[in-house]
């Protein structure tokens, strides 16, 4: 039942919530201590609150998942974890990460409570509604990085990643739309009921003009960010970029990426080493230039 219940609660998507260290990195904290550690126990509770609102996720939409192709293998959806547990689990998990969160930074939690509440309404209602569904789903990627400005002193953290963060989840929420429609074909609607609003066509739209905005707000910020190296050599990692955001798409094109994007980047040894070079040019470029 453990092993159930830690893959209801997706510990693989725990990587979306590196995002809580981006102000932590872009404001040049990363080697020092005192941040570090609170930005990294920031980074757990953000997992459990996420972890949490999973299990509740996947609570609502037992009945729509024992019809998926892939989603009735989930442990809950195949009866192999009960109802009960995942609640329980749930709710404990939830209350862990709201009052440690309290007792770390008061203004966390407060962005932890609105991100869970959010969550919630999403998993009940809100993800029935086309368009509203993805940006909700791109509004945590934002609530993470903000929880990671709560935990610092930030000196100099550019604006320009709120917008980058917003630009790039965009992209990748209605990339997974895409590929979801994509594996379900003509019984897409019947499974996810948002996916009725949606055509293959319209979402192709939607991710043209979000990529295209994502590389222009990152290239706007290599060189007008207030905290850069003044030699703009912050422009180095543009290709890291703008490859990685090319071939999610060619994987959604193809047809290989109908799971969710941090599975799909799990597996995908080319974005694999597109995110790990883009990182340590980062690094190099705020900490060794």
């Amino acid at each position: 039942m453990v092993k159930h219940l830690l893959k209801t609660m997706r510990i693989r998507q725990w990587t979306k919530n590196g995002f809580v260290f981006f102000a932590l990195i872009f404001d040049k904290q990363l080697f020092q201590v005192e941040p570090f550690l609170r930005t990294l126990e920031g980074f757990f509770l953000f997992c459990l609150i996420s972890s949490s609102v999973y299990l509740f996720n996947d609570i609502t939409d037992i009945e729509a998942d024992r019809k998926h192709p892939e989603k009735k293998n989930r442990p809950l959806a195949s009866g192999k974890l009960p109802v009960n547990v995942a609640l329980i689990a749930a709710f404990l998990l939830a209350l862990i990460a709201l009052i440690v969160g309290y007792l770390l930074e008061p203004v966390f939690a407060g962005i932890v409570a609105v991100y869970f509440l959010i969550n919630l309404l999403y998993s009940r209602w809100l993800k029935h509604i086309p368009i509203l569904d993805v940006l909700i789903i791109s509004s945590g990627f934002v609530f993470r990085v903000g929880a990671g400005v709560a935990l610092i002193t930030v000196e100099r953290f550019s604006p320009w990643l709120y917008m980058i963060t917003i630009l790039f989840s965009l992209y990748i929420g209605f990339g997974k739309r895409r590929a979801e429609m994509n594996l379900l074909a003509q019984g897409a609607s019947s499974h996810r009921k948002v996916l009725d609003g949606y055509t293959i066509p319209l979402l192709d739209q939607y991710i043209t003009i979000v990529s295209g905005m994502t590389i222009i707000a990152y290239s706007l910020y290599t060189f007008s960010a207030p905290n850069l190296p003044e030699n703009h050599s912050m422009m180095l990692t543009i290709p890291f970029v703008v490859y990685g955001i090319f071939r999610y798409l060619q994987l959604i094109q193809t047809g290989n990426a109908a799971g969710a994007p941090d599975e799909v980047a799990l597996k995908d040894r080319p974005l694999q080493v597109t995110v790990l070079l883009w990182g340590l040019a980062v690094i190099a470029v705020f900490y060794l230039s």
